[in-house]
Order: structure tokens, then C-alpha cells, then sequence
């Protein structure tokens, strides 16, 4: 299934290739949607998981110093607040459930394919403007919302539910349409209006395929308890 999150995301999504395919349909993925998955193996992705929303959320706070308007740093602002009050407590309320405190969900310690991605989407930042960070960021921002919208549709058991409708209700899909607009901006005000044709554009699509290609990776090491 195919979301329609902007213009320069629907073109990044096929730059990256099969890429994209590994990850929106990884075998976690499907076992979240057939209820097959291990719910230790659940709870290992969701401790991990929110260590990652920590350092994404700072990902997305530097996208503030990085925006050069105000509508851009609004809707960064609106994502770190959907970040930190919403998607994280989420995983402090489903992991407390399992006798797991916020104390030591915060305490988690990160695995390597954790610290990879995170760090790759941080030095983009860094290292580059706007436009290169969320070319980092939105893999993980529309995957998510095209992976719940779809297992919404084709699920076939309700163990996982709530995380399924977490990424595929209303809500979350307008964040998504939300940061599709602010990619689409971001690279119409400093590349053009044909920002497909500019010298950077390729760079930026290898950034967000490297970017999907962590996103496998982390799926594969939620497999792994």
C-alpha cells in the first residue's frame, strides 16, 4: 500500500528501490500483522525502540535550528511534541504493563544497529541543512505510517493491535502528510521547484535509502532477543 505523503518522499520511496520493499514487509512486520511474533521479542523492539524515539526527538529538535522559516520550525516543533508526549509513552504505558519501569526503559542499553541509525540521522543533521536531515528522518516517519496503515487493512489476528492502530489512525497519518509537506518545501526553497533535476538530488535519495537500509536492520535486531 502506497501513501500519498508528498512529492519529494513518493520519489525518495523509489530511488531507494527494493530497499524500501525490505523494510515496509520485513518478516517482524508481518509477524506483528499475523500475531506470530514472540512478545518477548516484542518487548525487546519496544525497550529498543524508545531509546531510538529519544535520540530521534533530538534529531527532530535540531531540525528547529536547522529550519530557516517559521512554518518550518512549527512543524518540527509538532513533531517533537507528537514524539515525546504521545509515541514514547506509548511504549513507557505497553512496557510497564510487562513490569518493565520508565526508569529502566530510559536506562536501556542501546545495541549496535540501534546506535547506528541514530547516529547516521544525527550527523546528517549536523553535517548538512534541513533538507539533508529530513531526507534521514522520513524513512522512519512515513515507513511507520505506511506499515500500520497497511496491517490495519490485512491484519489477521488483534494481539498487536494497539501498536497497528497507533501508526495507522487519523492522527498519525496527518503527521505524516504534515512532514511529506515539509520535505516537499524544504527541498522546493533550496533547491527549486524541479528539485528532482538538482545536482544534490541523488545525494539526498542515497541519504534516505541509507536511512531505509537501517530501518531493515533494526527490524532484523528486533528478531533477536
Amino acid at each position: 500500500m502506497t501513501r500519498e505523503y508528498g512529492r519529494a518522499f513518493a520519489a525518495m520511496r523509489t530511488e531507494a528501490g527494493e530497499a524500501w520493499r525490505d523494510y515496509t514487509r520485513h518478516a517482524f512486520v508481518e509477524a506483528l500483522g499475523d500475531g506470530t511474533l514472540p512478545h518477548e521479542a516484542f518487548l525487546h523492539y519496544l525497550q529498543q525502540d524508545y531509546v531510538f524515539l529519544v535520540h530521534f526527538s533530538r534529531a527532530w529538535a535540531l531540525a528547529v535550528v536547522k529550519s530557516e522559516t517559521h512554518a518550518e520550525m512549527l512543524a518540527a516543533v509538532g513533531t517533537v511534541n507528537a514524539l515525546v508526549a504521545e509515541e514514547m509513552q506509548l511504549h513507557v504505558e505497553t512496557c510497564a504493563k510487562a513490569g518493565i519501569s520508565g526508569e529502566a526503559l530510559f536506562a536501556t542499553a542501546e545495541r549496535p544497529e540501534n546506535l547506528a541509525y541514530t547516529r547516521f540521522v544525527l550527523e546528517a543533521g549536523y553535517s548538512g541543512d534541513l533538507l539533508d536531515l529530513l531526507a534521514a528522518l522520513a524513512p522512519c516517519v512515513m515507513g511507520y505510517g505506511e506499515i500500520g496503515a497497511r496491517l490495519q487493512s490485512e491484519a489477521t489476528s488483534e494481539r498487536y493491535a494497539d501498536w497497528i492502530g497507533t501508526y495507522a489512525r487519523k492522527d498519525y497519518q496527518q503527521s505524516c502528510a504534515a512532514v511529506g509537506a515539509l520535505l516537499d518545501g524544504a527541498a522546493t526553497r533550496r533547491l527549486g521547484p524541479e528539485f528532482e533535476s538538482s545536482p544534490r538530488w541523488q545525494r539526498l535519495c542515497r541519504t534516505f535509502r541509507t536511512a531505509t537500509e537501517l530501518e531493515v536492520q533494526f527490524w532484523q535486531m528486533g528478531l533477536r532477543p
